[in-house]
């Protein structure tokens, strides 16, 4: 025990004394930042791609359209994040000579890769729709656009609703990985407590115990809603 007792006091020292935690808090407002508005990028890209896959493929524009929207999903589902990250950094952005920081690079990639799952997730919620929903809408005179967004995904991301809180702790624990383009995330602001005080323990353990933290959040503000929403339903 007195050996890890040193090991808290080293930490500690490096946390306090040499402003260890300007570089915490740094690291979980990136960390949050990414997820956050990676999960709002995704949101958007997966609600529109889901609404291309599902229009009816009698015209040849729409049969484009989903062969486009397959792609696209097959390639960000079909390679890592960090492979992601590593060729918008250093392959994409060079080539088109564009600059960008690090973490404006993770919540692009991270906004892009969780479109491609969103758009997944959205299309299964909107089929659990019943089809009788689209067809009201419809012969009320309703374009098909407007039935969709006004009608069928509300519902639908009610359903969906605990897959996309999965999908926003996925994206906090991706965030390891951003150190590979150059954003202080979490895993950044630790790595410098630990090679500061030449000891790691301690600080990856308060480092996972931050994230287990974040993640019991999300599910709790997750339960909250769904709790919200069944009372929002029982009423009507």
């Amino acid at each position: 025990m007195g050996n890890f007792d040193r090991k808290i006091e080293k930490f500690i020292e490096i946390f306090i004394d040499y402003n260890g935690y300007v570089r915490v808090l740094e690291g979980l407002k990136n960390t949050l930042l990414i997820a956050v508005v990676g999960l709002i990028i995704g949101i958007i890209i997966g609600t529109l791609i889901a609404t291309a896959r599902v229009i009816p493929k009698y015209k040849i524009f729409p049969r484009i359209l989903n062969g486009i929207c397959s792609f696209y999903v097959a390639m960000f589902r079909g390679t890592p994040m960090v492979v992601q990250l590593l060729v918008c950094y250093y392959v994409l952005l060079p080539l088109m000579e564009v600059h960008m920081t690090g973490v404006q690079v993770a919540i692009l990639v991270f906004g892009l890769n969780s479109g491609a799952y969103i758009s997944e997730i959205m299309r299964s919620g909107i089929q659990s729709v019943d089809i009788g929903q689209m067809e009201a809408g419809r012969a009320v005179g309703l374009p098909f656009g407007t039935t969709m967004f006004k009608i069928i995904i509300p519902q639908a991301v009610k359903n969906i609703l605990p897959t996309l809180g999965n999908e926003f702790i996925t994206l906090i624990k991706e965030t390891s990985v951003v150190s590979f383009v150059g954003a202080a995330d979490l895993y950044v602001a630790f790595s410098y407590i630990g090679s500061n005080s030449y000891e790691f323990m301690v600080p990856y353990l308060v480092m996972a115990m931050i994230y287990i933290a974040l993640v019991l959040l999300i599910s709790l503000g997750i339960k909250i809603m769904e709790r919200s929403l069944g009372r929002s339903d029982r009423r009507h």
